[in-house]
């Protein structure tokens, strides 16, 4: 039989990278006027899930350069700065077309149901 040859484990080489705090949870945007239900959930494989109760959910990837989070949409990378995060709020300063928005998200706890639509 032959031998199995031995992989280099490159993370023995490296110290792990913590993962951030704000990863694997859920966000629900807590903005006025922002759209029902709306959510985001950094998952630590850098997989971003965006959502709300009436659009659409949008697969992306992201990636943390520093204190900058970076997300990409339809191909454009989106950047906001981490202002501040802790075990129930996430506040990030986006930066759009027109400008920077703060936009605030606080921890989802289960169960939650979306609100019923208006007739």
């Amino acid at each position: 039989t032959p031998s199995a040859t031995p992989v280099a484990d490159s993370a023995m080489d490296t110290p792990a990278t913590p993962t951030p705090s704000f990863t694997d949870r859920v966000w629900l945007r807590a903005d006025a006027g922002s759209a029902p239900g709306a959510m985001q959930v950094y998952l630590s494989d850098g997989t971003l899930i965006s959502d709300s109760c009436f659009e659409t959910y949008r697969l992306s990837s992201w990636r943390l350069e520093g204190e900058e989070l970076i997300w990409s949409e339809d191909g454009i990378d989106i950047r906001a700065r981490l202002v501040s995060v802790d075990a129930n709020t996430l506040v990030l300063r986006v930066m759009l077309r027109g400008g920077e928005e703060e936009q605030r998200f606080t921890a989802a706890t289960a169960p939650y149901v979306c609100p019923d639509m208006p007739r």
